[in-house]
């Protein structure tokens, strides 16, 4: 493919009270573009990175939303007890729990991914573990499977999910991202103190997907195969 793989475009607001707001909180507004294409047997992705703790001791979580296309949003922990893919359509929210990497996939060959982020900005995202592994634990081909990344020696599985059937993003998102900027939503004070709200991220996570994913331990998967 010619030209960027992304493009992203961070600390995005519509008005300059909207801007002092989000910087008073400490919460960044970001738009991502992922065209469609072929990438030397991939399809095209984010490098993928982790979140540090914060001061408390918790990982900072992310809040994604899909403007335009699909998205995979391929999350997992730092020791790949849990591996899961997310697909997302235009209007679906994704949160991305405390201690988990995520890499983003826009698995078309024709139609451009455009999606929206809140993140904390009081915080380096860790790229250094992706670039470590030579990737995410598992790659998405463009002939529709997905592969084991074989510089990781033990991974359990694979889940795939939607993000219609994660209970957890429902229930804390359930507004379009920037109506919650322009709303002032207190619930956005999650991304920089998850751990003074009630529900337990990647415990919620893990039981709201077991019982509408897929696992798999295969070394490739194919995932028109149903």
């Amino acid at each position: 493919m010619d030209g960027p793989v992304y493009s992203m475009y961070r600390d995005v607001a519509r008005t300059p009270a909207d801007r002092r707001w989000l910087r008073e909180q400490e919460i960044r507004f970001d738009i991502t573009v992922i065209p469609p294409g072929d990438l030397c047997g991939e399809f095209v992705k984010t490098k993928g990175h982790y979140h540090p703790a914060n001061p408390s001791g918790t990982g900072y979580p992310e809040i994604y939303e899909v403007l335009e296309g699909e998205a995979h949003y391929l999350l997992q922990t730092r020791d790949c007890a849990d591996v899961v893919m997310i697909t997302a359509f235009a209007g679906e929210i994704v949160v991305v729990p405390p201690g988990y990497g995520h890499v983003t996939i826009n698995p078309s060959r024709t139609a451009v991914l455009q999606m929206a982020n809140l993140v904390s900005s009081a915080f380096q995202s860790e790229y250094q573990a992706y670039e470590d592994l030579r990737g995410a634990a598992f790659y998405e081909m463009s002939d529709g499977a997905l592969v084991k990344n074989p510089f990781y020696l033990t991974v359990p599985g694979l889940r795939l999910t939607g993000a219609g059937h994660i209970t957890v993003m429902k229930e804390m998102i359930s507004d379009p991202l920037y109506d919650l900027v322009e709303k002032r939503a207190e619930v956005l004070g999650f991304l920089n103190h998850p751990e003074e709200y009630h529900v337990r991220f990647s415990r919620i996570f893990q039981e709201s997907t077991s019982a509408s994913s897929r696992t798999y331990n295969l070394n490739r998967v194919d995932m028109h195969a149903d």
